[in-house]
């Protein structure tokens, strides 16, 4: 079975490494999105609360940037499991690893869980969340 590892993090830190014996996977860029940590409302809240999501959702710029994420990344999936690969990881950053990337790194989680039959490891880096669904 497939198993796919979904980061959020900072690009301040750097891209989280593969671990898998891979060596790579997507890396998304979250930053040309409307930054909901530019206004003091939403500073102390993260991509996983619902005045940033509502925020983020609002003017729709990050969910057309998902729309190209999930295709390109269901072509992968359905690819991998075809040749009984085992594992896959894709990331997302963002300035600080707090908004756009964990909302990023949420959607494609869920997304992927309802559409495939795949072991998902969904880790937030910055925020110190590691959990699996």
């Amino acid at each position: 079975m497939l198993s796919v590892t979904i980061y959020s993090f900072s690009f301040k830190k750097g891209i989280p490494s593969d671990d898998s014996g891979n060596g790579g996977g997507y890396v998304f860029d979250c930053r040309s999105t409307h930054n909901p940590g530019k206004y003091e409302e939403y500073k102390t809240l993260t991509g996983m609360d619902q005045p940033v999501i509502v925020f983020l959702e609002k003017d729709g710029e990050i969910l057309t940037f998902l729309e190209s994420v999930d295709k390109l990344v269901d072509h992968h999936v359905e690819r991998f499991i075809e040749r009984d690969f085992e594992h896959m990881q894709v990331a997302f950053g963002c300035t600080g690893g707090q908004h756009r990337s964990v909302y990023c790194a949420e959607h494609l989680a869920k997304h992927l869980k309802e559409k495939y039959d795949v072991r998902i490891r969904l880790i937030h880096r910055e925020r110190g969340i590691d959990r699996n669904f």
